[in-house]
């Protein structure tokens, strides 16, 4: 597996040069590791996410490790790849469901300096930034900001202000986004396509650091944030044309159990109009914390029609024991 981590690497021309930056180019990408992890075959993300799962992850603090919560979700074993041929074994300490951040624990000794945590509130557009991948130079990318702007996930998720890096890194997931100043601005999340100057062009969403700081010493102390969760419907939404359309259910979730199809479309959720999913999932949290009734009106088939959906925390549906 070690190997499949680090086989590719990014063209030279799009590489970071130490001319480019005032910091210590490869004593901040030492602090980015590899990562994988295994997944058990029954659990509830094994479907969607896969049995094993490969990204990278940031040392940010004494064998502290941040990633992206997705590569550990239910991971019975984490294992992170160094780039000088170790490999050390780590605990999933937390993960936040709101911000996607997951927090691990070095089980060794990784001897690696932390990347310190800047501010990404403080990031503007076409600012210079290195999205950093394990191995050093040759899998990171001299990038820029390319949007600072909401994105809603489908699957429940909204953050307000995501930073979008350009050009795409291919091994996005727990990327590290280093600022000019040399300190972690963002985590790696997805790779999405837009429309620019008429053509399509591949960027980074990245979650932005400042999340974090609010919620460290919870993830490390509970494994989660200490506050009730959000309610969770298990309810995959985008938007097609003005409306919230169910693309997918999650299986046994809460929307399964109430008989939701994929193609319904949300219209309301007590009995306030949602055009967007942005829009639902404000409106759905705002009702209370999970385990909250969530009446919606959907639209299926030529019939409008309302229905209440018992909401639960999503983590309710993991495999446990996932922290320790």
């Amino acid at each position: 597996m070690a190997a499949s981590l680090t086989e590719w690497k990014v063209p030279p021309a799009a590489q970071p040069r130490q001319d480019d930056y005032e910091f210590d180019l490869d004593r901040a990408l030492s602090a980015v590791v590899g990562l994988h992890s295994i997944i058990p075959d029954d659990a509830f993300s094994a479907d969607t996410l896969g049995t094993e799962r490969a990204g990278n992850g940031v040392v940010i603090g004494d064998g502290l490790v941040l990633t992206i919560g997705y590569l550990i979700t239910e991971a019975e074993t984490v294992w992170l790849h160094l780039a000088d041929g170790r490999v050390v074994q780590a605990d999933t300490l937390g993960i936040d469901r709101e911000s996607g951040f997951g927090l691990l624990q070095a089980l060794g000794r990784l001897d690696l300096e932390p990347l310190p945590l800047g501010s990404s509130a403080a990031a503007s557009l076409n600012d210079r930034v290195v999205v950093g991948g394990v191995g050093g130079r040759t899998r990171s990318l001299a990038g820029r900001v390319a949007a600072k702007q909401e994105f809603a996930g489908y699957w429940e998720y909204l953050i307000d202000e995501a930073i979008f890096t350009h050009p795409a890194h291919p091994n996005w997931g727990g990327a590290a986004v280093i600022s000019a100043a040399g300190e972690l601005i963002g985590i790696g999340s997805l790779q999405l396509e837009r429309e620019h100057g008429g053509k399509a062009e591949h960027l980074n969403m990245n979650v932005p650091i400042d999340l974090l700081k609010p919620t460290l010493d919870d993830l490390q102390k509970f494994g989660r944030v200490n506050k009730p969760a959000r309610p969770w419907l298990g309810i995959y939404a985008t938007e097609i044309e003005d409306r919230v359309v169910a693309v997918g259910i999650a299986p046994k979730g809460p929307a399964a159990r109430a008989e939701l199809r994929t193609g319904d479309v949300i219209l309301a959720v007590k009995g306030e109009k949602v055009t967007e999913p942005a829009q639902f999932y404000r409106k759905l949290w705002a009702l209370g914390p999970a385990g909250v009734d969530v009446p919606l009106t959907l639209y299926r088939e030529g019939d409008i029609f309302d229905v209440v959906v018992a909401s639960t925390d999503r983590d309710r549906m993991l495999k446990k024991p996932q922290f320790h």
